[in-house]
């Protein structure tokens, strides 16, 4: 089965991903560091790939190194609204996607809804 793989410092938002996940019917894996999300994407490849680009482990190194292993995932990376020399870094080191937190968060139902079509249906 697919899933998402996220690397995400703040425990109060890795629960709020997951919840949201659980809702959607979508399985979200939590990284513990940048090392351990290219691990993980490297040995079970994601559908989708969430970084906190201020991840104290190196949010915009992971989001490198996924790309310089030619990894398919699609990523989405988060920061705070006023880093937009950080978004100009995230794009050019391959994000697929960079926005505010605040308007990620807003979009996250939509953004889960929209992976779960590459996941097999949630049995009951």
């Amino acid at each position: 089965m697919s899933h998402v793989l996220a690397l995400v410092d703040n425990l109060f938002f890795q629960a709020r991903i997951q919840a949201v996940a659980k809702q959607i019917g979508v399985e979200v894996r939590i990284a513990a560091t940048a090392d351990d999300l290219v691990t993980e994407a490297l040995a079970n490849p994601p559908a989708l790939v969430i970084v906190d680009l201020n991840a104290k482990s190196g949010g915009l190194d992971a989001v490198r190194r996924l790309r310089s292993s030619e990894s398919p995932a699609l990523i989405i990376g988060y920061l705070a609204h006023v880093q937009t020399e950080l978004a100009g870094e995230a794009a050019e080191a391959g994000c697929s996607q960079v926005m505010p937190q605040g308007k990620f968060t807003q979009e996250l139902p939509m953004i889960l809804a929209r992976a779960r079509g590459k996941y097999e249906p949630k049995t009951p």
